[in-house]
């Protein structure tokens, strides 16, 4: 059995301090989900011991043809905290992050707690409003590799979010055409279609798997519910931004120099 505190130390000493980390499980290696997820609470309990506060949780493997590609059948989820959070049209310093990438997403905020097996009415009733955003991830572990159970004790690589202005919860969100830049040129097209072919689907997953590992979603928190292209580099870049059509704009700007 993996050492959970140990492994939970390393991974948020990794993200505080910027600095990528072997994998858990070496080449060839696997852990659990369970120890993973384990890690994963107890990496975060980190951060709320330094007054970071829940926030909402983090989607990941929305795409079908990224589940088959990694032999799944199911999503994985992370947590957001307080720590996390920027500001539509903020400046953000890249000393913060290791080897950032960013995806165009969608995320919905929550008017009463959603848990367990729910229904697609039932989520879509929880939700109070909608955005366009974007999530930035960093992998805490070198090269960006990693297998199944280092990504989830990792956080599902989530490391910031970005969201754009919240519109109302009966606005479209099941087929949005989404153009991404960086640094003004096109990195990725795609439509939120591509979350599990309905964004809301992704919601009651989200309900079910944070359920399952005794969280209940909290009125008021945001849900991120996956990517709805493959992730971009952000490498040396100085401004990213998303244009959703009708869901509106959302970006960032970044300082300080790639490593």
């Amino acid at each position: 059995m993996a050492d959970i505190a140990a492994i939970a130390a390393r991974l948020d000493d990794a993200a505080r301090q910027a600095r990528a980390i072997p994998q858990i499980t070496g080449e060839g290696g696997e852990l659990p989900l369970a120890e993973a997820y384990a890690i994963q609470r107890a990496a975060i309990d980190h951060r709320l011991a330094r007054g970071a506060t829940l926030v909402g949780v983090k989607m990941g493997f929305t795409s079908e043809a990224k589940m088959a590609q990694m032999g799944l059948k199911d999503q994985i989820w992370g947590r957001l905290t307080s720590d996390m959070v920027v500001t539509n049209g903020a400046t953000i310093n890249r000393a913060r992050f290791i080897h950032p990438r960013v995806e165009p997403e969608v995320a919905v905020r929550l008017k009463v707690p959603l848990s367990g097996e729910v229904s697609r009415e039932e989520a879509f009733a929880a939700v109070d409003a909608v955005a366009a955003a974007l999530e930035i991830i960093d992998s805490r572990y070198e090269n960006f590799r990693f297998a199944l159970g280092d990504v989830v004790a990792d956080n599902a690589s989530s490391s910031a979010f970005v969201v754009g202005p919240w519109l109302s919860a009966d606005t479209d969100m099941s087929d949005v055409a989404m153009v991404m830049r960086v640094d003004e040129a096109v990195a990725e097209t795609g439509t939120s279609a591509a979350i599990l072919g309905d964004p809301v689907r992704s919601l009651v997953a989200a309900a079910r798997l944070a359920g399952s590992g005794g969280l209940i979603l909290q009125p008021g928190w945001t849900v991120m519910l996956g990517g709805a292209t493959a992730a971009a580099a952000i490498g040396s870049a100085r401004t990213v931004s998303l244009d959703a059509g009708h869901l509106g704009r959302v970006g960032f700007t970044i300082e300080g120099d790639a490593a």
